[in-house]
């Protein structure tokens, strides 16, 4: 018998090495290593580990940035930038946490997470 897998408890990984063009839609989590040129959506969250980068916008739960990002990032709960962390783009998110060391370069409009809800509905 075949176990069903809950899409949004799946982990969907793009590794180091690996370039993808293009949209990507996720009901559950992403982790990006590689590199992503195009819009990425996650239901859960979004983490872009060191060796990642992404120049295209981002949209998710929670967003963890340890590597780069060109492009806006919204967030319907929280943002972490890592102390590695390069982002360019504007920002938006209920909490914001940006450790030692980062480089941001935007714009950052913090809102209650109804707000957000509101704007992406």
């Amino acid at each position: 018998m075949a176990l069903k897998s809950d899409p949004v408890k799946e982990l969907n990984l793009i590794g180091p090495g690996t370039i993808v063009e293009g949209k990507i839609r996720s009901q559950g989590s992403v982790r990006i290593d590689g590199k992503v040129t195009g819009e990425i959506t996650a239901s859960e969250s979004l983490a872009v580990g060191l060796s990642g980068e992404i120049d295209g916008n981002v949209t998710a739960k929670n967003v963890t940035i340890g590597g780069k990002v060109r492009g806006s990032i919204t967030a319907s709960e929280k943002i972490v930038f890592e102390a590695k962390a390069v982002v360019k783009g504007d920002i938006r998110a209920t909490k914001l946490v940006i450790d030692e060391g980062c480089m941001f370069d935007g714009k950052v409009s913090m809102t209650e997470r109804t707000q957000l809800y509101e704007t992406r509905h």
